[in-house]
This record gives C-alpha cells, structure tokens and sequence, in this order.
C-alpha cells in the first residue's frame, strides 16, 4: 500500500514538473516572439493610431473589452477602436456592422484592429497561442463548457481563432446574439477544451505557422474536430438555386 501510494505521489510529481517546465518554456516563447513583433510593427501601429483619430477624433485610439483569461480572471483585452464614439448594440461585430467608422471596417477585415493584444501577450494576460478569450457574459450562459478551457491561458491565435477566422460574416444577420450563443458558442468552447487537452510546444509552433500562412496567404484553415489537425479549407462548389442559409458551411465546418 505504502508503495502504491508513493509511486501515485511520484507520478504527480512527475506530472506538475511537466507542466511547470512547459509554462515556462510557453512565457519564454512568447517574450521572444511578441517582443520582437512590436517593435517591428510598432511604425504599422503608429500608422493606424493616426488614421483612428483622423476618422474619428471624439474617441480614444484603443478599446478595452473585457475577456476570461485563465482561472476565470477577468482582463482587458486590447484592440484598436474600430466603431464611432459612443456607439450602442450587439457585444458582437458584424462583417457590414454599421457601427463601425471608415477605418474601422478596414481594421476587423484585415484584423490590425488585433495587433495591440501584444501588449496583453507581454503583460502575461494572454499568450501568443492559446483558447481564444470570451466574453464573461457568454462564458456566465455556459459555466461547465468552458471549465476546462478556462485552464489555459487565452491566445491572440488558436484552433477556434483558425476555424472561426471569418466569425463576422456569419453574424451578418439581425440575431447575431441569438445565432451566436445557438450555433457557435459551444463548438468554440469544444474545440479550445481539444487544444487544452492537446496542448503543447510543438503544437503552438504548429498553429503559429497556420496564422502565418493564412494572414499573409489569404488561404482558410480547416480544424479537425477531433485531431486538431490543421489543413487548408476545401469549400465545396456552388449550389444553384440552393436555400441553404449563408452560414450554414462555416458553422459545420
């Protein structure tokens, strides 16, 4: 028995030391990589400051949305501002969301309006890979599903990052709230527990590479729901005369 239970006591050991050595080696990736990335993109950042205020000189340069991060903390999430001052609606953007400014609808197409959550990736509130950070309402309206996601720091890039990229166009509708929390909240949810459980150094290498290649190639990615395996999306050829309603690949996919 004595035996038994130092061998369970050792493995558990083992176990943590993993981990810790794994946290580590993560933060140190991250300092590495995103440092870098804003010095060199800090003339880009500079750039779209300005451009901000010229669009729109009533309100700040940066909006700061509140997110879960890791344990149930909650933080704020750094973006650039891309809606009018003042503007009212939806916790959620659409793609054509009237709400935006000019630059606005520039910087969720391209996803510039992103770029300051290397701040966040700094600070140690996110990481550079990781469960994309939701917002403590949705989070409240499904508590079991994300229990197990909440035990990974959240990313500027991920699986759910990758497989939802076009997330606006699917919110293009009048219920984007109601469509949202029905169709797409507990697919996210299920597929950043999958990189939870998955998680690993090679694995943020792996979808590191994807972002790249999809934000300087255009290309979509597809997620394997059960793997994680990353691939280029195939979309199928067009249906004539179909009824299907426009989000109805993606949310499948």
């Amino acid at each position: 028995m004595d035996e038994s239970r130092g061998v369970r006591r050792s493995n558990i050991r083992l176990r943590v030391g993993a981990r810790r050595r794994e946290y580590l080696t993560k933060r140190i990736l991250d300092i590495v990589i995103a440092v870098p990335l804003l010095v060199m993109l800090a003339p880009v950042m500079a750039l779209v400051a300005v451009c901000i205020t010229l669009d729109d000189r009533k309100g700040g340069i940066f909006y700061r949305s509140r997110r879960v991060g890791r344990a149930g903390r909650e933080f704020p999430m750094l973006k650039f501002r891309k809606m009018r001052d003042g503007a009212i609606g939806p916790a959620l953007t659409a793609a054509s969301d009237e709400r935006f400014t000019r630059i606005g609808s520039f910087l969720a197409r391209t996803k510039l309006d992103e770029l300051p959550q290397l701040v966040n990736v700094i600070r140690g509130d996110m990481s550079l890979v990781g469960p994309r950070p939701e917002d403590p309402l949705f989070v409240a309206l499904n508590p079991d599903g994300f229990a197990d996601v909440l035990r990974s720091k959240p990313g500027v890039t991920g699986l759910t990052q990758l497989a939802f990229a076009k997330e606006s166009r699917l919110l293009n509708r009048p219920d984007r709230v109601e469509f949202y929390v029905a169709h797409l909240l507990a697919q996210k949810a299920s597929i950043d527990r999958l990189y939870t459980e998955q998680r690993s150094i090679a694995m943020d290498l792996r979808i590191l590479a994807w972002t790249a290649l999809a934000v300087f190639t255009g290309v979509d990615v597809s997620v394997d729901r059960r793997s994680g395996a990353l691939s280029v999306r195939r979309r199928p050829p067009p249906q004539p005369d179909t009824a299907t309603p426009v989000a109805t690949e993606e949310v499948n996919a």
